[in-house]
This record gives structure tokens, sequence and C-alpha cells, in this order.
């Protein structure tokens, strides 16, 4: 018979699982409190940071649809269940990371989608959101201006002909 308290830490691992947009998996062995703490703070408030039982972990991910942890579950874990910007997490996590070299990053997923260690480096590595929506909008305006001038060209040589043509007539009515 399973343990209430046992069925409950399941359910809520389950509920973070569901409610994430994405999640990492890190080994955090030979860190301190006070570092764990550290790390909770720069993650933010969109992004939670939990120590977690493996078994319990797992029997979570599989009632939840997630099968991007089987295999990774061993040793002292935690998950960072991620509801914002997941690049911005993945970047305190590398950013940690690379000040404390005792933290591992395993593995995740992202809106359902398995990753690795690497995957998720390479996720940190983008720039952010807003920048990313700048770089669209700014990419279509240059094309608008091409457009406009590309539609405005065929005018402005017409005038541009026009004019020559008038400046060669007083030419000609002045050299007569």
């Amino acid at each position: 018979m399973a343990q209430p308290n046992k069925v409950a830490a399941v359910q809520e691992l389950t509920d973070h699982f569901r409610n994430s947009t994405a999640a990492v998996l890190t080994e955090y062995r030979g860190l301190t409190v006070a570092q764990l703490k550290q790390l909770r703070r720069s993650l933010g408030e969109n992004a939670e940071y939990a120590v977690v039982k493996n078994t319990l972990t797992e029997i979570a991910a599989k009632e939840a649809g997630i099968d991007a942890f089987d295999g990774q579950l061993a040793g002292p874990s935690a998950i960072a269940f991620i509801t914002g910007d997941p690049v911005e997490a993945a970047k305190s996590l590398r950013d940690f990371a690379k000040t404390n070299p005792q933290l591992i990053v395993k593995g995740g997923f992202l809106e359902g989608k398995a990753l690795s260690g690497a995957e998720i480096t390479k996720l940190a590595d983008l720039e952010s959101r807003e920048v990313l929506l700048a770089k669209v909008a700014g990419a279509a305006q240059a094309s608008l201006s091409k457009a406009a001038a590309l539609f405005q060209a065929p005018l402005s040589k017409t005038v541009r002909t026009a004019e020559a043509l008038r400046a060669k007539q007083d030419e000609a009515s002045q050299a007569a």
C-alpha cells in the first residue's frame, strides 16, 4: 500500500510537470545549501528549483506523459520547473554551472520534447525572446523599406527622365 505522503509528493510533481513549459534535470552533488539557495534566486520567479526523489519523480513523469528523464534519474537529482521563458532559465543554470562546476545539467524537456544537456546549453546560448522578436521586426521593416524603394523607383526614374528631356529642349531652343 502506498504511503499517503509519497502519493501526495507524486501528485505534486505530476502537477509541476503538467504546468511547466519546460523542466531541466540536474545533479547537485557537492553543492552546499547556500549555493542551492543562490541558484534558486538566480532562476527568478518563472522557475522553481526542487530537489526530488528519483523513484517518485520517475512515477510522476510517467503520469504526466514525459519520457525525457528515462534512465537519467540517478544520484542526487533536482529539477528546475520552468513556467516562463525557458531561455532565461537555461542561461541562469548555465551561468551558475560555470561558477559551480558541481552542478551538472543532465537533460530536460521543452514543450513535450526531450532535450539533452548539450541541447539545453544551446538553448542557453540563444538570445532572449524580446531580442529575437526585435530582430524579426527589424528584418520585416527592412524588407518593407526595400519594397517601398522598389515601388518608388519607376516614378522617380520617370521624373528624372522628364526633367532631362525638358533640359534638352531648353538647350535646343536656346541654340536656335
